[in-house]
């Protein structure tokens, strides 16, 4: 009789100890997923600060192109100095800084999209397939087990 009575006992503990592991589980693959994502956004912000930097360059070096065009124009009139080919010196190297930033930026901007959990999501899965049987079944440990994994992916 007394091994009757430590059976209930077990299984009870047992289900509790499933429940809480599974609970643990679970939070820990989202806080995986949220380091994931945030590790994700930042290379897109990254990103986004340098492809902001080479619009700047663009528009920097445009009033420079518009400002030796003028000084341009006004060397077909007076032939006296030469000023506006430094300023076209300096467009063309804010334009080739404008470029290198655009490639950086486009990039980071690919590298980091989209913000997806892949790992969080690849190892829900392969929970899920470990709590599952081979036929898709819920394992012996019971379904609100296999539910709860299958809530994370």
């Amino acid at each position: 009789m007394p091994a009757d009575d430590q059976t209930p006992k077990n299984i009870a503990q047992a289900i509790t100890e499933v429940s809480e592991k599974a609970s643990l589980l679970v939070r820990e693959e989202i806080e995986l997923a949220k380091a994931e994502i945030s590790a994700r956004v930042t290379k897109l912000i990254r990103g986004a600060v340098v492809g902001i930097a080479a619009g700047i360059f663009v528009v920097v070096g445009l009033l420079f192109l518009l400002h030796g065009a003028a000084w341009f124009a006004w060397q077909l009139t007076d032939t006296k100095t030469s000023y506006w080919l430094g300023f076209l010196i300096v467009a063309v190297i804010l334009f080739l800084l404008g470029a290198l930033a655009g490639a950086l930026a486009y990039k980071a901007m690919k590298a980091g999209s989209p913000p997806m959990p892949e790992m969080a999501i690849d190892e829900a899965k392969k929970i899920r397939e470990t709590v599952s049987g081979p036929d898709g079944a819920p394992s012996p440990a019971g379904p609100s087990v296999a539910q709860a994994v299958r809530g994370v992916s």
